[in-house]
């Protein structure tokens, strides 16, 4: 079964290096807020780090108590990093087996060219309707998600 995609590009006034970097500063992870009924993030932590980045683990815990796992399974900091989300808790475990999130960055002049496109792959045909519905609400988090990296206070 195809998975529901969809991205979010945006022009950051930061390196592909420094954005690199800022995904893997989980202090600055709740600055995820999520959007309407889609919790932001609570926390991150690292549940295994590797010297190379890949394969490093990181659990995270949502606003409204839920938790997933984020795996770093591809990591070129100058141009791309790809993460694969799995292990939801209920209700999400009952929709989706897995979202891949990819970070592409393309150099600007001081900045970067940002897309951020996802992969949501649903458990079955049944709950394809309702992970849709969720990837328009993650849409416009991540949407907001990038325009605050582009606009730090």
């Amino acid at each position: 079964m195809r998975p529901i995609t969809f991205r979010c590009n945006a022009t950051l006034p930061l390196t592909p290096e420094v954005i690199a970097r800022q995904i893997l500063d989980l202090a600055r992870w709740p600055e995820f807020g999520g959007y309407g009924p889609l919790p932001g993030i609570r926390s991150a932590e690292f549940e295994a780090r590797t010297l190379d980045v890949i394969g490093t683990r990181i659990r995270v815990t949502n606003r409204d108590g839920s938790s997933h796992v984020e795996e770093v399974v591809e990591w070129h900091p100058d141009r791309q990093a790809r993460l694969r989300m799995s292990d939801f808790s209920a209700p999400l475990s009952r929709l989706a087996t897995a979202f891949v999130e990819t970070w592409e960055f393309e150099r600007d002049g001081d900045g970067a060219r940002v897309t951020r496109s996802f992969e949501l792959h649903a458990k079955s045909r049944a709950t394809r309707p309702v992970l849709w519905l969720i990837s328009l609400l993650l849409r416009r988090a991540v949407a907001r998600h990038l325009r605050q990296m582009s606009n730090p206070t």
